[in-house]
């Protein structure tokens, strides 16, 4: 399943403006905030995590007529390598049980950053190591 979503890189600058620390704890895991505070501007990385976050709601809620929260997903990156995005508690578990994995694609420019989310059946390796 697939999900996408389109956010205004301005429209998470006044959020986070407005409510400070209160919209991060709401909406964010510590490492997300961890990651994106490494940037010189973190409101692209967190508007890109928040897409991110939308598009996998949409994609799960295809497959099992759920909406997760906000918190419940984990946008996990490393500079110079794709994101990851990982589903959190029983939801997450929920993947597991069916063999399926999260897959995303993040990018931003100056005003929108956009995420797509797949959730996608995971490849067992023909030798028998996973």
């Amino acid at each position: 399943m697939l999900g996408i979503d389109i956010v205004s890189n301005e429209r998470i600058r006044k959020s986070l403006e407005t409510f400070g620390e209160r919209f991060l704890e709401r909406i964010y895991t510590e490492r997300e905030i961890e990651y994106c505070q490494t940037f010189r501007d973190p409101v692209p990385c967190l508007a890109a995590r928040w897409a991110a976050k939308e598009a996998v709601i949409k994609a799960y809620f295809q497959i099992f007529g759920k909406v997760l929260k906000f918190k419940q997903i984990e946008v996990l990156g490393k500079k110079g390598y794709p994101a990851t995005a990982v589903i959190l508690g029983k939801e997450g578990e929920q993947l597991k049980k069916h063999n399926l994995k999260v897959i995303i694609s993040l990018a931003h420019e100056r005003d929108y950053s956009v995420a797509v989310a797949q959730i996608v059946r995971k490849e067992i390796p023909s030798n028998g190591v996973s």
